[in-house]
Order: structure tokens, then C-alpha cells, then sequence
């Protein structure tokens, strides 16, 4: 039977504050991208995020981003390099004490916002990054936007990677993603969700925003955790993979 990786981006509220709805997306998905506190989230999500993902047998991942809590990791930043392999080790040092703490482990690691994206076509803040990983964990898978520079750079330095494709995102005709600051650049639909999903986990192509059909590599698919139609857009996947004899697994 195929199967596929489903992630999501939870433990992402922080204090009083409460954002998605985490405790129903983790009875869906196989992998759980769970803030580190930097981007968004704090000591007690973390925490209480983990231990229920290890409740429900999901994978934990580190998800780290940069240290901008106001701008929720979305805004471009610029590091330097020493810096920025301390902030990744800081990152996954504290999920990974929390995951020890939740009799636990972390299996991967997959940057936020724009971390995520700058490192799909930035080498030197993609080397500070797998530089990180590697210097407290060099098991840890890297996961990352499928087609960019970094997965190459990523295995070139001996890093397992898991290419990513995003459900609830609208790509370019090159297979990258279309920015947010552009209309129609998240999808809120939960059918076209899912039949976005369905192209990745097949390995068929799917439409581009501007009309062209595009083939994108996929070993997980992301469904963004803030997204207020989240859980209704996991369920529609779910059901439409099911329909297609495609399980959801995060052993592909």
C-alpha cells in the first residue's frame, strides 16, 4: 500500500494566547513539527506539545526558526553565521530535553517561515543550520522545501533529507512556493487541498498558480497548523488519500 508522511506545525500559542487547534490535529497526522520558542510557542506548549504527540505515537520534529516571536519567524533576517548555528543548537536542545523529560525522542528538524525559505536558496545560512543539526545530533533527519539547494547541500554534508510539499500552498511553475504577500497564495479550499495531496502522494504533477502543470518530489506533506480551516483541511486529505489506497504513514 502507498503511503505518506503528514506533518503539521503545532505547540505554536504561547501563554494565554492559543492559536489552531493541536490536540485534534495530532489524532491526524504521522509528524509533528512542534515550535521550539523562538518563532512562537513557550516552555509549557513545548512541553505539553510533545508529550502529546508521544501520547499518540506521532513523530516529533524540532521546529526552528528565528528568534522573532513578534513577527512569528516570518520576517527576513540577517545572521551571522556563529550566531545562527547557536540559535539552531539552542532551538533543538530544548525540544530535545523536553522529548527526554516526555520519555521521548526527536526524529527531525524543519526551520519556520522565513528561516525555512531563505535556507532553500541561501547556502551560507543553509550551512549554518545543517552545521547545527550536526553538532548536536547528525541522526536527525533535515526536512526541507522539496526541489530547493538545500536538500543537495544537506546530503552533501551527510544529512538524511525528507523533500516537503505543502497541501495548503499554491506553487510557482519551478516548484517552489508562491509568497504569501501574493493573492491566492494559500489554499483555503479543502478539496483542492486534498487533491493537491493526492498528486504528491501518487507522484503525479500538480497545477501551478498560473496554470501550468508542475511535477514536485514529495516524502512528507505540510498542512500549516495556524491555518483556521487546519483541521477540517487534514480530514479532507485524509479521506481522500484513504479513497486512493494512500495511507498515512511516517515510515515511506
Amino acid at each position: 500500500m502507498t503511503s505518506i508522511d503528514l506533518n503539521s506545525d503545532l505547540g505554536e500559542s504561547y501563554g494565554s494566547w492559543t492559536m489552531g487547534n493541536d490536540e485534534a490535529v495530532l489524532d491526524l497526522v504521522s509528524s509533528a513539527n512542534i515550535a521550539c520558542g523562538f518563532h512562537a510557542g513557550d516552555a509549557s506548549v513545548l512541553l505539553k506539545t510533545v508529550r502529546a504527540a508521544k501520547a499518540r505515537g506521532v513523530r516529533i520534529g524540532a521546529h526552528i526558526g528565528y528568534n522573532d516571536i513578534a513577527g512569528f519567524g516570518r520576517r527576513n533576517m540577517v545572521y551571522a553565521h556563529d550566531d545562527l548555528v547557536a540559535e539552531t543548537i539552542y532551538q533543538i536542545g530544548a525540544i530535545k530535553a523536553a522529548a527526554q523529560a516526555a520519555r521521548t525522542t526527536v526524529d527531525y528538524v524543519k526551520p519556520h517561515g522565513a528561516l525555512y525559505n531563505t535556507i532553500a536558496v541561501d547556502e551560507a545560512q543553509a550551512a549554518a543550520v545543517i552545521e547545527g543539526i550536526k553538532l548536536v545530533d547528525p541522526e536527525l533527519t533535515l526536512m526541507a522545501l522539496a526541489g530547493s539547494q538545500i536538500v543537495d547541500q544537506a546530503r552533501a554534508a551527510g544529512l538524511v533529507v525528507q523533500q516537503e510539499t505543502f497541501a495548503d500552498r499554491a506553487y510557482t511553475s519551478n516548484g517552489l512556493l508562491v509568497s504569501r504577500k501574493e493573492a491566492g497564495a494559500v489554499h483555503h479550499d479543502p478539496q483542492k487541498a486534498a487533491e493537491q495531496a493526492l498528486a504528491f502522494a501518487t507522484g503525479q504533477p500538480i497545477t501551478a498558480i498560473t496554470g501550468e502543470s508542475v511535477l514536485v518530489d514529495a516524502d512528507s506533506i505540510c498542512v500549516h497548523g495556524d491555518n483556521p480551516q487546519a483541521l477540517e483541511l487534514v480530514k479532507s486529505i485524509i479521506d481522500t488519500l484513504a479513497d486512493h489506497g494512500v495511507a498515512v504513514s511516517h515510515a515511506r
